[in-house]
């Protein structure tokens, strides 16, 4: 795009905390805090402008072809000649593996060249196939409802099964070629579901650090631009039949309790982080640069649905799992998410869970399904199931007595899409048995067609669309990979500093140890759901950038069962400092593995101890981890002065370790779980999904906005090179809710009234403050607002309000605003989930600045 391209207003993104949202042209810098951006253009892309090349020509798919013919006819001169070669004797006879592997190797090879390099087959493709032109589903020009109903209305009962599965089939007949729904885009474009492949074509995609990490950077615009990228990486892959174009992300599941193996993929602890994450990823990966709202970039999924944070604690799986879960908790806490990536990111599909909640399986519910998400949240796209949930739910949880009461309760639940094969098996049964009406499906497959309609996969050729010349340039550049390296710098935690120890100045080591089994780890610093990266940077790669290192791993894995104490202690002796890379993995904590410690593991502590008391210069403890660990030995021990969380911090999550070691970057994540000590998880098991306390048997609740015991960090936690001091200029210290005259709480004492559309109108306030760097160097700062509710319903003792990140300069100051809704911002739900306005005392939180605000009426 040249620079005389005309800006496009489009609706500004809610994403959009005064910090700029970069187009595709746009450089980094504006997903730094910005210092007064206050709108958003949408640009057209920059590849609109160019004339579409293909990346493979006519000449070069022939040649192709002709060598393959040629290769094809040597193996099988090859192959008669090892059949000879079996009568001779074994001392002359040809080596048969080297051969074999040879070959084996060559095809697969070959199959893969050749399929990455053939054209992709595409839906309604009037070139390829003149006779869909005739068809109304392929009329681009009619609405997409108007498609749906012509394309519904001619397939069969059989064919419309098809498409109730991620493997969905081919209607030849009407030129309908097979489609893979399930793809992956959790942190990057990952190679996790069948639906998306790498090859010496495209070989990887940019893989962003784990979404925990990510969240830790509070820093709305960046979500979305992450997400922005992995869509036109999406893309990219799509044009050339590497990907679909449907991607199963994000994980918006609140990260409930520090031992489940998936924290790690979500956006952590607390039901407004999560919910602005989902949203914003969402939008970033959804939205396309044209503004058009009918129509879909790519198609984003919001899972898991709902209550999912268990996946294998002590003998209870996800598959076995019954959440127990208040009405109270339920839309205090595990909805939210769910609903913001509905109604604010107008999300294209959620995936209900594996779960039972209070009894019922998720993907079974009707209430939960149809009634809520479709129903009250007006879903504008498709319900799919977790992988395989419908099976389970009829065999591991015998929630029905027949494979074909499964499929008709799954579909009239609300059900779109199964991932797996279970109604593709047992649908057609469940509706000859009168189980479930053909009517039923018709609605199903309506809801996946409009879906693919707005992604344009019925529209032929996208070559000669919108993002149409994507390509294997697009994936992996280098502005993409700063990307990369800049979320993990946003995200990464200061969690202690003695004495100003970091940074460390590279002119004055001469000699750093760099010692730990996550030191010079590749694979595990970009999590899991992971695609191939670009390239690593581990953090020895990182470190040894800058300065002259020394290393050792200490343990030969994360486990550390044999610590090389000695020869750590020997090297932190003579070095100038010393960085240790220690945590976990996913051998500790993933997918199917809760943990049942919240320690470091193995010998790691012992290691970590042994090298402190040797070191004569800082020591560093960074710290590798999807959850928070028990590093209270750390914490309290002076001779490590700096602890470091890095998450899972990406492919160039090594550059930016050393970024913020050496302060080339001015740290400014922000925990966004609690870190508990060890005795919590000894006294807490992960299957009480309570989050509030209960004083009468000692349960102490979860999170910060619940948890009453004593934590070893708390969410928020972080520290900088700067110090930022706040000062409140504006807020009101009274707010009237408006009345009818005979409400009851006129005549009787309340402690709330319900938060309707009649109470809550033009109850709204700004509040004002000005944030000041006091410090020496330039920095990015996170802006806290919570609110300490009146202690009615049992409310949360505190609960995050709003959050605004800025960049300011050294002695430097500006002011930020949180308009605050009373209804949405500072309600609180009652014991029977429903909204309500707390009347009473309020306390407003920045910093250590309080402000006391009455709700009267």
């Amino acid at each position: 795009m040249n620079s005389s391209t005309t800006k496009i207003p489009c609706k500004l993104s809610s994403c959009n905390y005064n910090v700029c949202q970069p187009s595709p042209r746009q450089s980094l810098s504006n997903i730094y805090p910005s210092q007064g951006c206050k709108k958003t253009m949408c640009v057209p892309s920059i590849y609109d402008t160019h004339t579409h090349t293909h990346t493979h020509t006519p000449i070069l798919s022939l040649l192709l072809c002709y060598i393959t013919t040629l290769l094809v006819l040597l193996f099988s001169k090859l192959a008669r000649f090892l059949m000879a070669m079996a009568s001779v004797s074994p001392q002359n006879r040809v080596p048969e593996a080297p051969v074999f592997l040879l070959f084996g190797l060559s095809v697969v090879f070959l199959s893969t060249h050749v399929a990455a390099q053939s054209s992709p087959v595409y839906a309604c493709d009037a070139a390829s196939n003149p006779s869909v032109a005739a068809l109304g589903f392929c009329n681009a020009s009619l609405g997409i409802n108007d498609r749906v109903v012509d394309l519904v209305k001619r397939l069969t009962l059989q064919e419309k099964i098809l498409f109730l599965v991620n493997s969905a089939g081919n209607v030849s007949r009407l030129g309908i070629p097979k489609y893979e729904w399930w793809s992956e885009a959790l942190h990057g474009v990952s190679d996790v579901g069948p639906g998306t492949r790498f090859t010496n074509v495209i070989p990887g995609a940019t893989s962003f650090p784990q979404v925990i990490l990510t969240a830790a950077s509070f820093n709305t615009s960046l979500f979305e631009a992450i997400g922005k990228v992995v869509s036109t990486e999406a893309r990219a892959m799509y044009n050339v039949g590497l990907a679909g174009l449907t991607f199963w992300s994000p994980n918006i599941n609140i990260f409930r309790d520090p031992r489940w193996g998936r924290g790690q993929e979500t956006p952590g602890e607390d039901p407004l982080l999560s919910s602005k994450y989902g949203s914003c990823y969402v939008r970033g990966l959804q939205q396309r640069d044209d503004c058009d709202p009918d129509k879909l970039k790519v198609a984003a999924c919001c899972k898991h649905y709902t209550a999912y944070d268990l996946d294998n604690w002590k003998g209870t799986d996800r598959y076995h799992f019954n959440a127990v879960v208040t009405k109270q908790d339920m839309d205090d806490t595990f909805q939210p998410p769910f609903k913001s990536c509905v109604i604010d990111g107008n999300v294209a599909s959620v995936m209900c869970s594996y779960n039972q909640v209070n009894g019922k399986p998720t993907c079974a519910d009707p209430d939960l399904l149809s009634g809520v998400i479709r129903g009250e949240w007006n879903l504008n796209g498709y319900i799919v199931t977790d992988c395989d949930s419908i099976d389970v739910f009829y065999k591991s949880q015998n929630y029905t007595k027949t494979p074909e009461e499964a499929a008709a309760a799954a579909i009239l639940a609300g059900v779109d899409l199964n991932c797996g094969s279970f109604l593709g098996q047992h649908t057609e049964a469940a509706v000859k048995g009168g189980l479930v009406s053909e009517n039923a499906i018709d609605i199903a497959v309506s809801n996946n067609f409009a879906t693919l309609m707005r992604l344009g996969f019925f529209d032929g050729d996208p070559s000669k669309k919108l993002y149409g010349d994507l390509g294997p340039k697009d994936v992996c550049t280098a502005e993409n990979q700063e990307l990369a390296r800049e979320a993990a710098r946003q995200g990464i935690v200061l969690l202690k500093n003695t004495a100003g120890s970091l940074p460390l100045s590279p002119t004055a080591i001469k000699n750093l140890a760099v010692i730990g089994p996550n030191a010079n780890v590749t694979k595990t610093m970009i999590g899991n759901y992971e695609g191939i990266p670009c390239k690593y940077t581990t953090p020895l790669q990182g470190l040894a950038a800058s300065v002259a290192t020394t290393y050792l791993p200490g343990c030969s894995t994360v486990a550390c069962g044999a610590a090389q104490v000695d020869d750590a202690k020997n090297l932190a002796s003579t070095a100038d400092a010393t960085v240790l890379v220690m945590g976990a993995d996913q051998s500790i904590e993933a997918e199917s593995r809760d943990r049942v410690d919240i320690l470091l593991p193995g010998q790691q502590e012992l290691l970590v101890t042994a090298v402190a008391d040797a070191s004569c210069g800082p020591v560093i403890l960074v710290i590798m981890s999807g959850g928070g660990m028990d590093v209270s030995f750390a914490k309290t021990n002076d001779k490590i002065t700096s602890i470091l969380w890095v998450g899972y911090p990406g492919e160039a999550g090594g550059a930016a370790i050393a970024d913020i070691i050496f302060g080339y970057y001015n740290p400014s994540g922000r925990l966004p779980m609690t870190w508990y000590p060890q005795s919590y998880s000894d006294r807490v098991p992960m299957t009480n999904m309570n989050m509030r306390p209960d004083p009468s048997n000692g349960y102490p609740g979860r999170t910060y906005r619940f948890y009453t015991g004593e934590t070893v960090y708390t969410f928020g936690d972080g520290l900088s090179y700067s110090e930022f001091t706040h000062e409140l200029t504006q807020a009101p210290r009274l707010v009237s809710v408006p009345l009818e005259e005979s409400h009851a709480c006129y005549s009787s004492e309340c402690q709330s009234v319900v938060a309707d559309e009649q109470t809550c109108r033009n109850l709204t306030f700004d509040m004002r403050l000005r944030v000041k760097n006091t410090g020496r160097t330039g920095g990015s700062h996170t802006v806290f607002l919570f609110s300490t509710p009146p202690a009615v319903h049992n409310a949360p003792q505190k609960h995050l309000v709003g959050f605004e990140k800025v960049f300011l300069n050294a002695q430097t100051g500006r002011h930020v605003r949180f308009k605050v809704d009373i209804c949405k911002d500072l309600s609180v739900v009652d014991e029977l989930g429903g909204k309500k306005v707390a009347l009473g005392e309020h306390v407003l939180h920045v910093g250590s600045l309080k402000h006391l605000l009455s709700v009267r009426i």
